[in-house]
């Protein structure tokens, strides 16, 4: 090791006494900086990670969607499922309805779905507890975890499913009546979503045909790729190998939700901008530790000079000061912002009884838990920003060591 490398770190350091006062503070500072910076970049990415989960295993990786409705799915679905990197094809209608149940009424989401195919692309078995997706058949509904609580709902119960095409045959005089249709509750489903867990209900896809009047006709279909297929390119493919006339358009689950994700890249850099400043500000405590550091040493780094060290090592020496600080800061407040974000749901759930605001929080914020996603990138970004920051902050007391003439400094003494 150079010396003057030893040097930085033995005085920052030192054997056989107390931990300096100002590196303590110093070290402290960077700690805190980089503690804050991980848990607000992981909490700002797990809400897009959040999202993309949601997304995927509820839609697939691509959705096709249809101008108005798609008459021949048969003839489409071989199409998708001849695409490279398609793994898994299921047709899916959707629209609004309304569920009652005794006399409280509702106004959810209803999915109708292939019990069948929808497997391939969805694993929903894994969030129906009780209940299985076995039990889903045309006389039967599976209803979200708070959907049902709202309603009072309990498995085996049988609730009654109104349509809009319902209302549009009685304002039409001579149309057929339709009636509502009597489903029993096979499960309830979670996802974590507080959207999709207190407004949807699944059907079979014929049941959700028949409610909307569609005929064989479907919305779109839902698509599941092979890992690692870039989305993007794979929508581009499935393009491609849909007939112009059909009317259909694959959309990436970042097209779908592109200007959201946009917005949400934004704040994460904008408060990654703004919590920088805390490094910063750390930084001009190591500044001024170290020049106080020249000033009490000057008389050292006399001594270093008449025994031979050049000015670019002696600066050096200081430069690595603030280096160390840095990295003994960047490690402590990695271990400080990943042991934040282990307890940060108990701590947001305190707060929210405190202020008694938990449903506040589920209703603005959509999750039921606080999420958090710790990307490697962005880990590195903070590492690399504190080091580079940390180590600049020597520079100024670097260079007025440097300046240091070693006849001058002693004489000073």
């Amino acid at each position: 090791m150079p010396w003057y490398l030893y040097l930085a770190f033995k005085q920052l350091f030192p054997t056989g006494r107390r931990f300096p006062f100002f590196t303590a503070i110093s070290v402290a500072g960077v700690t805190l900086g980089v503690g804050l910076l991980v848990v607000v970049m992981s909490v700002m990415g797990g809400f897009g990670y959040e999202i993309h989960r949601m997304i995927v295993d509820t839609q697939g990786d691509v959705q096709v969607h249809a101008r108005d409705a798609v008459e021949n799915p048969a003839e489409i679905l071989p199409l998708i499922a001849a695409v490279p990197g398609v793994v898994g094809v299921t047709p899916y209608a959707t629209g609004v309805g309304g569920l009652m149940y005794g006399d409280k009424p509702s106004f959810p989401q209803i999915q109708g779905i292939d019990p069948q195919r929808v497997g391939s692309v969805v694993q929903l078995d894994r969030f129906i507890r009780p209940g299985s997706l076995d039990d889903l058949d045309d006389d039967t509904v599976i209803l979200s975890v708070q959907l049902a609580g709202s309603l009072g709902v309990h498995l085996g119960d049988k609730v009654v499913l109104y349509s809009p095409l319902m209302f549009q045959k009685m304002m039409r005089k001579g149309d057929e009546a339709m009636l509502p249709r009597e489903l029993q509750v096979a499960g309830f489903f979670e996802v974590g979503h507080q959207q999709l867990d207190s407004n949807t209900a699944l059907v079979t896809l014929r049941r959700m045909q028949d409610l909307a009047g569609l005929g064989h006709a479907v919305h779109g279909f839902n698509v599941r790729l092979a890992p690692g297929t870039d989305v993007d390119a794979a929508a581009a493919r499935i393009n491609a190998a849909l007939p112009p006339a059909a009317g259909l358009r694959a959309f990436s689950w970042m097209d779908s939700f592109s200007d959201f994700l946009w917005v949400l890249q934004l704040e994460k850099n904008m408060i990654f901008f703004l919590l920088l400043f805390i490094v910063i500000v750390a930084a001009f405590s190591v500044t001024s530790s170290l020049l106080i550091s020249v000033v009490r040493k000057t008389r050292e780094i006399g001594l270093l000079g008449a025994l031979g060290g050049r000015p670019r090592q002696i600066a050096a020496c200081f430069c690595a000061q603030g280096f160390f600080i840095g990295g003994c800061g960047t490690v402590l407040g990695l271990a400080l912002g990943l042991g934040l974000l282990a307890v940060r749901n108990d701590v947001v759930h305190a707060v929210a009884r405190l202020t008694q605001r938990e449903e506040v929080l589920q209703r603005f914020y959509q999750f039921s838990q606080l999420p958090a996603h710790t990307a490697g990138a962005d880990v590195a970004k903070i590492v690399v920003f504190t080091l580079v920051i940390s180590t600049l902050a020597g520079v100024i007391p670097a260079w007025r060591a440097a300046r240091l003439r070693p006849v001058e400094a002693l004489r000073g003494e």
